[in-house]
């Protein structure tokens, strides 16, 4: 899937910056910008796909340890709409407590952002869609959620192996037609500007083409 014109341009990434960390949703940026929301299991490499669409390094912080993302953190990306990185489910040594807190955190976001907001639903291609993933597809669904879904860390298959990845995740979710899947890879760059057509389809009209001319 080749970039139309408009994504060529916003993929000149003019400026990208931290704004918050929101731990309540009293803290959610509530100025009308446009979200894009990265959400997925804890260890899935949201922020390490984050940084590589932005071109940065470090921007959203990354580990090897899961569940290390406790916040909704917002990224504001050429002053015109946010990158959301939301806490990852289902980290297993979690306490209860921990991950309740999360969950309640991730579901005041989404009541607050959908369906406005477009969701990137990452999920690991070598791992394939788990049980948690039908449910947070499912979720998302419920919520009438614009969602791509993005088979991260492509670069850990054989190229012969993806194609049959990708069905798994297909299948296993119960995607439709009009539920798009790109393979990614953080890494190598593989994908990256698929899922950037992606997002700027599901993106306001209005705000693509200020971008435009903020390119020129």
């Amino acid at each position: 899937m080749g970039l139309d014109q408009t994504a060529a341009k916003i993929l000149k990434i003019v400026s990208a910056e931290f704004i918050r960390s929101a731990l309540s949703s009293r803290q959610f940026p509530r100025d009308g910008c446009p979200q894009v929301a990265f959400v997925g299991r804890s260890n899935v490499g949201k922020s390490s796909l984050m940084n590589r669409l932005l071109r940065r390094k470090g921007l959203a912080r990354t580990s090897s340890t899961p569940g290390r993302t406790r916040a909704v953190n917002y990224f504001l990306i050429n002053r015109k709409f946010y990158f959301v990185d939301l806490p990852g489910y289902g980290y297993a040594k979690a306490g209860w407590k921990d991950r309740q807190s999360w969950a309640d955190l991730i579901d005041a976001y989404l009541r607050a952002a959908l369906p406005a907001a477009q969701i990137i639903l990452l999920v690991d291609s070598k791992v394939g869609a788990t049980r948690l993933d039908e449910e947070g597809y499912e979720y998302l669904q419920s919520f009438g959620a614009t969602i791509t879904v993005a088979a991260t860390k492509i670069d850990r298959l054989p190229r012969g192996r993806r194609p049959a990845a990708l069905a798994q995740i297909r299948r296993t979710l119960q995607l439709d037609e009009t539920v798009n899947t790109v393979a990614v890879s953080a890494k190598d760059g593989d994908g990256i500007q698929e899922l950037w057509g992606e997002i700027l389809r599901n993106l306001d009209p209005g705000l693509r083409e200020s971008n435009e001319d903020h390119h020129g």
